[in-house]
């Protein structure tokens, strides 16, 4: 029973961090209806930024706070760079750009930085385990930050003129042209925040995978897969189908295909939303008329 217990509030540890990246997903499909294929690339790189601050002497935090803000910035020049210029492009050729994406970042990372394996520093690190064994400091720490991090955003966007904005400028671009919205920048910024978050995601995750260009591959299938459980048009779908997600993944790897086949759950778990609720639990099915 201890280990049935110790697997869901790991997987409820876990599950923040594809929760997060999964709020980043529907962020950038609300704004484009692509999914950013580049966002775990994205990540990746903002974590090594994070790394080289903290390298260079500044402390966790300073570091932490400084590469959200490199990464919103970074967010908002991919937007204005690469997908403004694809605004009314084919389809086709905007998802061609996300796969660019990825590999650019894949490549610009192991070119700086290199394709060997690095630890990242961890700042909840006790010793011990703590909630009675049942999960490390890092897990409880890193749940915590990512609990903060989805409240402040459902603030934001819930209580702020900017954030309405932003949601607005997603759901209606034409309407809130009318209006006055600077949809445009509005979708800029939203690249930015998704940015963020993935940079945010990915110092969590970093100290338990370790550091290469390729860390975020698998988390960015888990993070998918926990969107559209969700419901991809639906941002509180998405984080709570995160959290399901990585409760699966735990109680699955552990008692049902073990640990080799844990990744493959994340598949499955696409291929029967997909076929069976292609919508989601809690997002909506959206038909146009022709």
């Amino acid at each position: 029973m201890d280990g049935f217990i110790h697997q869901i509030l790991s997987g409820i540890a876990t599950g923040g961090i594809y929760a997060s990246v999964a709020l980043a997903l529907v962020m950038i499909y609300q704004a484009t209806h692509h999914i950013n294929f580049a966002q775990g690339e994205m990540a990746t790189f903002s974590t090594y930024i994070a790394l080289t601050l903290i390298q260079a002497g500044l402390s966790y935090w300073v570091a932490f706070v400084l590469t959200f803000i490199i990464s919103f910035v970074l967010g908002v020049l991919v937007e204005r760079i690469f997908m403004r210029p694809m605004a009314r492009a084919p389809e086709l050729s905007s998802v061609g750009v996300f796969v660019g994406l990825l590999l650019i970042f894949s490549s610009i990372s192991g070119w700086i930085f290199g394709y060997t394996i690095k630890t990242f520093p961890t700042p909840f690190d006790t010793g011990k385990p703590m909630l009675g064994g049942f999960l490390s400091g890092h897990e409880l720490g890193s749940t915590v930050v990512t609990l903060a991090v989805l409240l402040s955003v459902y603030m934001f966007f819930r209580f702020t003129r900017l954030g309405l904005a932003m949601r607005a400028a997603a759901y209606n671009p034409v309407s809130s042209r009318l209006v006055g919205v600077r949809v445009s920048w509005m979708l800029a910024l939203g690249w930015g925040l998704a940015a963020g978050i993935g940079a945010i995601a990915g110092c969590m995750v970093a100290p338990i995978v370790f550091l290469d260009p390729n860390m975020m591959a698998g988390i960015l299938l888990y993070a998918f897969a926990g969107a559209l459980l969700g419901g991809i048009t639906n941002p509180l779908g998405a984080v709570l189908g995160g959290f399901a997600v990585g409760v699966i993944e735990n109680i699955g790897g552990a008692y049902i295909v073990g640990t080799e086949l844990k990744l493959t759950m994340a598949l499955v778990i696409i291929v029967a939303v997909l076929v069976i609720k292609p919508s989601g639990l809690l997002g909506r099915t959206v038909q146009s008329r022709v």
